[in-house]
């Protein structure tokens, strides 16, 4: 922990030195500066993948969560066991839960233990001011755990939050109450919600508990931020076979961090300090814990220092991260592992900033998988002010998790001789927008070794990590987004639709649990309408096809009166009554809503 403190330390230090010199000149653009990059860059200079989805384009939304709202993203696969994402994994592009990165406001929430844990941390909607989603390879940026993309949640600034009370009755017994309380530098959050569920053993309880807070505003500003969410759940089918009716989970996730924001000159220092702590208790059968109990402690505790640097050559871009990793486990055992990563990243702008062209990479030195590097590049040509072609290419990697290595139960074996993950990747693509009328398109290729998955040759055989030796994933994306007027109100269409197509080869196995099931058709389309100066609405109609699931279609639809202080929404869901599965063959819930009332205090 000494060094940890030692970085931070040093980025307050720099501060004061050079508190004479006259503060940089950042480039003034009306969009925003991009966190998912080691370079403050505005958005038109990324040539990514990346979508933006800003505080007016969740306000809008009928979402009630961040699981609902990701939902409405083509090429992004949350995959559901239950409502409320109570249980739920994360997927990007055809890659798998422990292929994918969630962060809040720039600190890593990567599990060691397993991919499975990472949205046990997502935030209340009401504090994210935007979300920045980065299909594609990250791992140039953050590490081996955006192997096939990221995502970054940036809370809201304390002076942009107000102080709010909810309630929230719904389907299934479902009840929710939050509160958001506000006071000069702090903001505080509460939320608890419960349900019966919607069949048998699929009741829950989850509370959050958050603080954000600005410490010395008048100097040197740290922010400060401490999450903890809690929640218990019955877990029908939910990981062993859909006869294993009577599973229970209980979750314990929490995080702290201390950021800071230096700018000086022509050099802008974030340091970051952070802990992550995981605690996951499973049962096999729910009042009987002599059967099969599983406890799993994970903690993370790091510091990072990313520096930005201007001059007329580009700008550049630093980071060092040192984290260590610990879990104690009565399954997986006891183990360590130190991590070191350094980045590394520049941007040239030629031909009148027409061009862009961002070289970097990343090493990271394993204490037990040694020392990898991420290389990779990305080009950008504009046409002009509207159109832009895009393309980029880089390496990712990802090391086994504890669960991968060392897991074991009546359906499930890990294997200690594994090997890392490797992929080589490719996109291309094209950006036209107007001040009214978006259209975008990439094609994309990703050629992966050694892939992990859990995998059998029958049915009846236990699910076993495994390395196949090589799938090959291609696929396009479609994006477009149009406003409109209509009676003198705004209103907005998009429609996203997502390709995946996955070839495999050198390998015997007939069945696979993750790798080889993405999404192979997604279209998602949303209607997005103000009709007075009180009455919104959101329609979102989804149709999604995997490789060996059935095709289905879900319809929701959220109505919004806001007023003054006061707020009504209603949300319908799965108005259709799709019956359907998103994941391990666990039926999602049929029509459902929710009616909740707000009050600003």
């Amino acid at each position: 922990m000494k060094k940890i403190f030692f970085l931070f330390f040093l980025g307050i230090c720099y501060n004061f030195i050079y508190s004479q010199i006259d503060t940089i000149k950042v480039k003034q653009l009306d969009e925003v500066i991009l966190n998912s990059s080691r370079i403050d860059i505005p958005f038109s200079e990324s040539s990514r993948s990346i979508q933006i989805i800003s505080s007016s384009e969740i306000k809008k939304s009928s979402a009630k969560n961040l699981v609902s709202l990701l939902q409405q993203i083509s090429g992004i696969d949350i995959r559901q066991r239950g409502v409320e994402g109570m249980q739920a994994d994360l997927y990007i592009r055809g890659g798998s839960f422990d292929q994918t990165l969630l962060l809040i406001d720039g600190v890593k929430l990567d599990d060691s233990q397993t991919g499975h844990h990472n949205l046990n941390l997502l935030i209340p909607i009401e504090l994210v001011e935007r979300i920045e989603v980065v299909k594609g390879p990250a791992a140039r940026i953050y590490g081996q755990n955006a192997f096939t993309g990221a995502i970054n949640i940036v809370t809201k600034e304390i002076s942009n939050s107000n102080s709010l009370l909810e309630l929230q009755k719904g389907s299934f017994n479902q009840k929710k109450i939050k509160t958001t309380l506000v006071k000069k530098n702090i903001l505080g959050h509460y939320s608890y919600t419960d349900s019966k569920g919607y069949r048998y053993n699929t009741d829950f309880i989850n509370r959050n508990y958050f603080i954000k807070a600005k410490l010395f505003p008048n100097k040197t500003a740290i922010n400060f931020l401490g999450y903890f969410s809690e929640r218990n759940f019955g877990a029908n089918g939910f990981y062993a076979t859909p006869s294993a009716i009577d599973q229970y989970e209980e979750t314990q996730a929490s995080l702290i961090s201390f950021s800071s924001n230096i700018i000086r000159n022509k050099i802008i220092l974030k340091p970051k300090i952070y802990w992550r702590r995981n605690q996951d208790m499973y049962l096999y059968i729910r009042d009987k814990p002599s059967v099969y109990r599983n406890l799993h402690i994970g903690n993370k505790a790091g510091a990072s220092l990313d520096m930005s640097l201007f001059s007329n050559f580009g700008s550049t871009g630093l980071g060092i991260d040192i984290s260590k990793v610990s879990l104690s486990s009565n399954n997986l055992g006891n183990h360590q592992r130190h991590i070191v990563s350094v980045f590394f990243e520049h941007l040239i702008l030629l031909f009148e900033s027409k061009l862009d062209i961002i070289m970097g990479t990343s090493l990271n030195n394993y204490s037990d998988f040694g020392t990898h590097f991420f290389p990779g590049i990305d080009l950008g040509y504009k046409f002009s002010n509207e159109l832009k072609l895009y393309l980029n290419t880089g390496n990712t990697y990802r090391i086994p998790t504890y669960t991968d290595l060392y897991y074991s139960d009546r359906t499930t074996l890990g294997n200690i001789n594994l090997k890392p993950e490797s992929a080589s990747n490719f996109e291309m693509g094209l950006i036209y927008t107007k001040e009214y009328l978006k259209l975008s398109g990439s094609v994309f290729k990703r050629k992966s070794k050694n892939l992990i998955d859990y995998v059998k040759e029958n049915q009846n055989d236990l699910w076993i990590a495994n390395n196949i030796l090589r799938l090959d994933t291609s696929g396009f994306e479609f994006e477009f987004n149009i406003r409109f007027d209509f009676n003198d109100f705004p209103h907005t269409y998009t429609l996203g639709y997502t390709f995946i197509e996955d070839k495999h080869s050198s390998t015997s196995f007939k069945f696979s649990k993750y790798s080889i099931n993405s999404f192979k058709h997604n279209l998602i389309s949303t209607l997005n309408s103000k009709w007075t100066s009180a009455i919104s609405s959101n329609i979102t109609f989804k149709t999604s096809e995997r490789n060996s699931y059935k095709r289905y279609k879900v319809l929701d639809v959220g109505i919004k009166w806001e007023k003054s202080k006061w707020g009504i929404s209603f949300n319908a869901n799965n108005i259709l009554n799709e019956i359907y599965s998103e994941t391990n063959l666990v039926p999602m819930p049929k029509s459902n809503g929710s009616v909740s009332v707000n009050y600003k205090l």
